[in-house]
């Protein structure tokens, strides 16, 4: 396993550059990273009073930088020093620039402006929070997505991560036995997904679930075969009311929200007045 050191970089909180990194580095299973993070860097003298902490333990540095003076200070020092970089969004907003006929303005940290679309993922996640797990089905109608499944398939973390791109969303599990929330009944319009899991997938996690909470109790929760019919009639009442059905059994919570918001679109298109 060889080990790097990796100097990020950016002039503002460093988010983007944090994901990208993680994302690159996902394609080099080989390879241990020891992150440096500089973030919040406002001024060319503020870089510059840390290029000695990054000759400490050079490596490779990415960075973020919208400010010419400071990348150019960078530069200059990994240029000096023989450091390998990679500027992560000049070669993005270049080639934007390029394309738009228009100038970048260069400010740092825009993408994290409290705008209109800032409070409404906050409002959007405070609703999510609030009808998870089937509370409050009054609300449901006030919903951006409903999602539904059996226990274990995803539902909350889905939710939130929904929440998180600013869509209020709710999930009811189906349990063996209970009836939906009524609201159901009379949500004309409204977009609603199915989740579903394999059987065994759910009873690996279900039994994982137990173990966690140190419950040694054998229940129907954890029985392949009632698993099975719990699987079978959520597909029929899926089915029956013509909702669309995601399977969750071999995606990340990331997938299964990108299923759910290509569904979103296609239903929103098709429904425009």
């Amino acid at each position: 396993m060889k080990k790097i050191h990796l100097h990020l970089v950016s002039d503002a909180t460093g988010d983007t550059l944090e994901q990208v990194a993680k994302a690159a580095l996902a394609q080099f299973p080989e390879i241990t990273a020891m992150k440096h993070y500089w973030p919040m860097i406002r001024t060319a003298r503020h870089m510059e009073r840390l290029i000695p902490e990054l000759s400490e333990k050079p490596g490779i540095v990415m960075f973020t930088l919208v400010n010419q003076d400071i990348e150019d200070v960078l530069i200059a020092a990994c240029d000096k020093n023989n450091w390998p970089y990679i500027s992560v969004l000049h070669g993005i907003i270049r080639e934007l620039g390029r394309h738009l006929g228009q100038k970048s303005i260069a400010r740092p940290g825009l993408q994290h402006i409290m705008n209109d679309e800032y409070f409404e993922r906050i409002d959007a996640m405070q609703f999510t929070l609030m009808h998870d797990d089937g509370q409050h089905p009054e609300g449901l109608k006030d919903a951006d997505i409903i999602l539904l499944g059996v226990s274990r398939t995803s539902k909350t973390p889905t939710s939130v991560y929904l929440a998180n791109k600013g869509m209020k969303t709710a999930n009811v599990p189906i349990v063996p036995d209970q009836p939906l929330p009524r609201e159901l009944d009379d949500l004309g319009g409204k977009f609603i997904v199915g989740l579903i899991n394999s059987v065994d997938r759910l009873v690996q996690v279900r039994r994982n679930r137990l173990l966690s909470l140190k419950e040694k109790t054998e229940t129907t929760y954890v029985n392949e075969e009632a698993i099975k019919k719990e699987v079978q009639q959520a597909r029929r009442l899926f089915s029956g009311r013509g909702w669309p059905v995601i399977d969750v059994t071999r995606r990340s919570i990331e997938e299964t929200a990108g299923a759910v918001m290509k569904l979103k679109y296609k239903y929103d298109e098709e429904n425009k007045t």
